[in-house]
C-alpha cells in the first residue's frame, strides 16, 4: 500500500503586533493574537463536534468557543471520538521515542514559577557549564540503541544573544545526531530569525519552545518574557523550515478554560505545530510552584483528547509526569491520541521513565517504537529527496535533447 504524506505548508504572513516590553530580544516576527479569523458557520451546519471527528483535514480557524464545546464533552465520548480521528491520520501502534539531555544545567535568569533552574529559586540545583559535543553525541548513540529516533537537547537560557561559541557547539552537536540518522530538536531559549537559519542549515530537525499555558494565565506563571516573545521565537523558527514543537504544562494553577486557551492558542498558528507535548507539573521544592498538588488525570486526559481532534496531525507527546502515571493511564492516554514520549534516564532536571521499562510496556500493549520515516520529519525528509530525484531524473532525459539543439 501507498504510504501517504502528509505536509504542512511552509510559508505564511502575519499581522504584527508590537508590544514594548524593557526586557524583549526577540522581535523579528512578533504575531497578533487576533491574526487568525474565523468564518461564520453556515446555519443548519453539522456541530463543531462533529466537523472535528470528520475532519480529513486540519484547520487553523479554530475559535476557543469551537475548542471549549469540543473540550467539554462527555470525556467517553471525547476519548473515543479522538481515537477515531487517531487511527485516520496516524499507526495507534506506533509510538515515538524521544530522548532528553539537558546539555547546560542552571542559572537561568528567567522567572518561570515551576522551574529548579531559575537563578532566582532556592532549589538546590548547581548551575553547570555546557557539556562538550563528543558527550552529548555518545548520549544520543546510546539512546539510539535503545530505540529512540529523536535526540533533545535542552539549556537554560533564557535566550542566545553573545552566544556565538556556544551556538557553534551545539550546531555540532545537531549535525551529529543527524549523521546517527536520528531526528534532532533543541531548547535554548528564545533565538532570533537569523540564529534559526544557522540552526536549519547545521540540519535541526525541530525546536522547541513551549507556550506553556493560556495567553491570559500565563503571566500568573511568567514575568520575565511575554507571551508575544514566545510566539516570536516559533514564528522564527517557522519561517526558517524548522518543525516546530510546542505546548503547555498542566497544573500551573490554571483553570479548564485555559486547557482550552492553551490549544487554541497552538491550533491557530499559521500551520500546526509538528508536535505538542504535554506536560505534567512536576512541583520542585523551592519554587513558587514547589507544593502545588498533582492535576487530576482526566484534566490531561481530556486535554490530550482534545488536542488530538482540533491537531489531527501533530505528534503529542506525554512529557514531563507520565512517571507518575501507573502503565493503565498511559495507554488511556495512548487510544485518546498521544503517539510519542520522553524516554530514558531522565528529563532536564526531573525523573523519567526507562528504557526498558517503556520497553515492557510496549511488548505488553502491541505498541512498537515509531519508524524514522514514520515521523512527520522523516515523511518531509523522503518528499524533498523524491523532490530531489525528480528534478535530477528530468534534467538527465533533457539533457540530450539540449545537446542536439
Amino acid at each position: 500500500m501507498a504510504q501517504r504524506i502528509l505536509l504542512r505548508p511552509i510559508g505564511f504572513t502575519a499581522t504584527t503586533f508590537v508590544r514594548t516590553r524593557p526586557f524583549s530580544t526577540v522581535i523579528d516576527a512578533p504575531i497578533s493574537p487576533a491574526s487568525q479569523q474565523t468564518p461564520p458557520q453556515v446555519p443548519g451546519s453539522s456541530s463543531v463536534f462533529e466537523d472535528a471527528v470528520q475532519a480529513m483535514t486540519p484547520r487553523t480557524t479554530w475559535t476557543k468557543e469551537q475548542i471549549s464545546e469540543v473540550y467539554n464533552k462527555p470525556l467517553i465520548d471525547l476519548t473515543y471520538a479522538a481515537s477515531s480521528v487517531h487511527r485516520r491520520f496516524h499507526n495507534p501502534a506506533a509510538i515515538q521515542m524521544c530522548t532528553l539531555m539537558n546539555i547546560k544545567t542552571g542559572g537561568c535568569s528567567e522567572d518561570c514559577s515551576y522551574c529548579a533552574q531559575s537563578s532566582r529559586y532556592n532549589t538546590g540545583l548547581k548551575a553547570s557549564k555546557m557539556v562538550d559535543v563528543d558527550s552529548v553525541l555518545e548520549a544520543a548513540r546510546v539512546a539510539k540503541e535503545n530505540g529512540s529516533s529523536r535526540f533533545c537537547m535542552g539549556a537554560a537560557w533564557r535566550d542566545m544573544r553573545g552566544r556565538k561559541t556556544n551556538l557553534k557547539n551545539v550546531k555540532e552537536m545537531v549535525k551529529g545526531v543527524r549523521a546517527l540518522g536520528m531526528e534532532a530538536c533543541v531548547t535554548l531559549g528564545m533565538i532570533d530569525a537569523e540564529q534559526a537559519k544557522e540552526l536549519k542549515n547545521a540540519g535541526l530537525t525541530a525546536y522547541n519552545h513551549n507556550v506553556d499555558t493560556s495567553r491570559e494565565h500565563y503571566p500568573s506563571v511568567i514575568t520575565t518574557r511575554s507571551y508575544d516573545e514566545r510566539l516570536a521565537t516559533i514564528n522564527n523558527v517557522h519561517n526558517a523550515g524548522i518543525n516546530v514543537c510546542t505546548g503547555g504544562i498542566l497544573g500551573l494553577g490554571e483553570k479548564p478554560q485555559d486547557h482550552v486557551g492553551l490549544i487554541h492558542t497552538v491550533a491557530t498558528l499559521p500551520a500546526h505545530p509538528e508536535s505538542f507535548p504535554v506536560n505534567a507539573l512536576v512541583p520542585i521544592k523551592g519554587t513558587p510552584l514547589g507544593e502545588t498538588k498533582s492535576i487530576a488525570f482526566d484534566a490531561i486526559l481530556r486535554t490530550i483528547a482534545t488536542a488530538r481532534l482540533v491537531l489531527p496531525t501533530t505528534i503529542i507527546r506525554l512529557a514531563a509526569g507520565r512517571n507518575t502515571m501507573r502503565e493503565e493511564k498511559q495507554m488511556m492516554c495512548f487510544m485518546a491520541g498521544a503517539n510519542a514520549v520522553f524516554t530514558g534516564e531522565k528529563m532536564l532536571t526531573t525523573a523519567c521513565n526507562g528504557w526498558e521499562e517503556d520497553k515492557a510496556m510496549f511488548e505488553r500493549w502491541g505498541l512498537r517504537p515509531m519508524e524514522s520515516q514514520e515521523t512527520i520529519g522523516g515523511q518531509q525528509e523522503l518528499a524533498q529527496q523524491l523532490e530531489i530525484d525528480t528534478a535530477l531524473s528530468e534534467t538527465k532525459d533533457a539533457a540530450p535533447a539540449a545537446a542536439i539543439m
